[in-house]
């Protein structure tokens, strides 16, 4: 594990799609499952990371260990756009150290990369916007 991946989103559909992006578009490599972690911890994370106040919080998290260098992985992230707030945590960070040995002890997501996941949460998504 080089480093982490934190995943933010209003819900648990659009977390496990920008996992998927992850794999799929920024072709980022997952050194272990992707796991839940609880929305206020994700934006913990963030305002350590960020060194500066949330202008809102996320409803659902996901943290994934990644094979790729941060560095990698920001430059690969950077190129796609995941319907998630994606922030890459490395060794650099005081936190990563913390949520190494965290990671283990949470709840694995079951995220299937077929080609059609997902798309069928967010038709009805969309149908119950509309209205139809």
């Amino acid at each position: 594990m080089n480093s982490m991946a934190v995943v933010r989103a209003d819900d648990a559909s659009k977390v496990k799609i920008a996992l998927y992006d992850l794999v799929r578009y920024a072709n980022l490599t997952f050194s272990d499952q992707a796991r839940k972690l609880e929305p206020t911890f994700a934006d913990n994370i963030l305002t350590h990371i960020m060194k500066s106040p949330l202008r809102g919080c996320c409803s659902s998290a996901a943290i994934v260990p990644l094979e790729d260098q941060a560095s990698v992985a920001i430059g690969r992230l950077r190129k796609i756009h995941p319907p998630a707030h994606v922030i890459i945590v490395s060794p650099r960070h005081e936190i990563y150290h913390e949520l190494v040995n965290y990671v283990d002890i949470l709840p694995e997501i079951d995220v299937n990369f077929e080609q059609n996941f997902g798309f069928e949460a967010v038709r009805e998504t969309a149908k119950e916007t509309v209205g139809v």
